[in-house]
């Protein structure tokens, strides 16, 4: 979801950013928009509303780059790709059984 960014920036976001450091390919995420935006709206309260970070990701030229992230990461928590933690068991499950 969040790209690499320069840590000794002034972004508040950059300690957040620095959780999603790998080896593996994320160039994409320097393209993401929630990189642009607050990230609470991706990390919504149990029972709170999805929508404004999903209404984000609808818009995102990297949403499938970050939905495949977040299933081959086992990412628990947050909107990736569209997607909250319960849609993405459910869609990996549907695309495992069809595989």
């Amino acid at each position: 979801m969040w790209g690499v960014v320069d840590e000794s920036s002034d972004n508040p976001l950059a300690e957040l950013w620095g959780l999603f450091k790998r080896d593996d390919d994320v160039s994409w995420q320097h393209k993401a928009l929630c990189s642009q935006t607050d990230p609470e709206a991706f990390f919504p309260e149990k029972g709170g509303s999805t929508r404004d970070a999903k209404r984000v990701c609808a818009q995102c030229e990297v949403r499938e780059q970050c939905l495949k992230w977040a299933i081959d990461h086992d990412e628990r928590f947050g909107i990736w790709g569209g997607m909250s933690e319960r849609e993405r068991r459910r869609y990996k499950k549907e695309h495992k059984e069809r595989a």
